[in-house]
């Protein structure tokens, strides 16, 4: 007898064996969520929820006795007897249909993953082609720092020198007697005879009684080191976004570089504490905008690739300086340019914006379909680019069309291999 639990998961259910499934049927979990993923809005894309993996993957090894006689009891029998031909799995009775109208078929396990889980699962085989830390000037994390001293705290933060700085202070404001002093009294009361013998004597006394009034070192005098949390630096990156939106590109080829830069701004929030984003769009001239701006306000005019590169370097210059800020840039276009701007452009891009960067993509973007995409000729800014490649420059390019192909370009281009090279900073 198969009881099947058609629950929900219950929130109180074990982490332990929650914990243990995700690592059983991690491949399993991995490839459903990457399959919800590609149904879902951009910005729902990492929300969790139910996924849906298939029964075969939650069959576990069993024992069982193979062959011989057996009877058993199966409850809930009001049609078979004895001698009847059961029919196959599948035609008819239960089990796994293979083809429409034959019998019923298996539900499929479901799974409700946390966000947490999902962007695991999601990011999982990922990784960054270059992790390279550089000077932190962050405010997010906690550190310790010292903070003066204190009147209280643990036998091992006693500062030695602030306590006798403060104990010769009150000695000297008490005017507790030297030892020196003494010792000079006493010598010349030793030599001394009479009446002035017997007034050093008393004075010596005096003396002595005070020093004992006054100790050397107090309890009040003790100082401790004190300390306090504080923000500690943590690192940081910038990601900047370029796009052409003149005339000729269309809502769906903004919608293709949207989904595009939302991957890679979840996937950056994954490997660091604090992320900028920053939205330059360009025609003709280059400009700063916000992110309602940048994929929906309207503009017209012509291309200049170098204006976007232009402003990014200078933006760079003035908020994001190389040597505290690990940068990131991704540019979409549909691959026109001016062709009196591809020199300057290249330019900009191999002297000025890739010496700083950790990472540069282009995504080229069209109404075209895949077959018909791939057939085309290369655009005058994948000509200029694929060039540059060639004489050395780290820059990544690829090709959409369509929004299926996010994903799969996504994960080619950050997709973790062995052995990989780390670019040096």
């Amino acid at each position: 007898m198969y009881i099947v639990d058609r629950r929900l998961n219950p929130s109180g259910k074990s982490l332990e064996n929650r914990q243990r499934f995700l690592r059983r049927a991690k491949a399993l979990v991995q490839s459903a969520v990457k399959k919800s993923s590609q149904s879902r809005d951009i910005k729902d894309v990492l929300e969790g929820g139910e996924v849906a993996i298939p029964l075969d993957g939650m069959n576990e090894p069993r024992f069982r006795r193979e062959g011989g006689t057996r009877d058993m009891v199966l409850p809930g029998n009001k049609k078979f007897i004895e001698g009847d031909m059961l029919p196959r799995s599948g035609e008819g009775g239960g089990g796994k249909a293979r083809q429409a109208g034959t019998g019923d078929s298996e539900d499929a396990f479901r799974f409700v993953l946390s966000r947490e889980e999902f962007i695991d699962m999601f990011l999982d085989d990922l990784e960054l082609p270059d992790l390279a830390k550089r000077r932190l000037a962050s405010t997010e994390g906690e550190g310790i720092q010292r903070a003066g001293y204190t009147t209280s705290g643990s036998p091992a933060n006693i500062s030695i020198n602030r306590t006798m700085q403060i104990a010769m202070a009150r000695r000297v404001a008490l005017r507790r007697p030297r030892a020196r002093t003494l010792e000079e009294l006493e010598a010349e009361a030793a030599a001394a005879s009479g009446e002035y013998r017997a007034k050093l004597l008393e004075e010596i006394e005096t003396l002595k009684a005070k020093m004992k009034r006054i100790p050397y070192i107090d309890p009040i005098d003790i100082r401790y080191r004190r300390f306090e949390t504080m923000p500690k630096p943590v690192a940081q990156a910038v990601m900047f976004c370029l796009m052409d939106v003149s005339g000729s590109m269309s809502e769906h080829m903004k919608d293709l570089a949207k989904r595009f830069y939302m991957l890679l701004y979840v996937f950056l929030t994954r490997r660091y504490r604090h992320v900028d984003i920053v939205f330059i769009r360009h025609t003709d001239k280059a400009e700063e905008v916000d992110e309602e701006t940048f994929f929906h306000g309207p503009a017209s005019g012509g291309t200049l690739v170098s204006s976007a590169l232009a402003a990014m370097n200078e933006i760079v210059r003035d908020r994001y300086r190389p040597s505290d800020w690990n940068i990131y840039a991704a540019q979409a276009s549909d691959g026109d340019n001016l062709h009196a701007d591809s020199e300057l452009t290249g330019q900009l891009l191999t002297e000025m914006i890739l010496p700083v960067t950790q990472f540069f993509a282009y995504l080229e973007v069209s109404e075209a379909t895949v077959s018909v995409f791939d057939e085309m000729p290369d655009s005058s800014l994948w000509t200029l680019y694929e060039r540059l490649r060639t004489n050395g420059a780290t820059l990544s390019m690829r090709r959409v069309a369509e929004r299926s192909q996010i994903y799969p370009v996504f994960h080619e281009l950050f997709h973790r291999r062995q052995n990989q090279e780390r670019v040096a900073p």
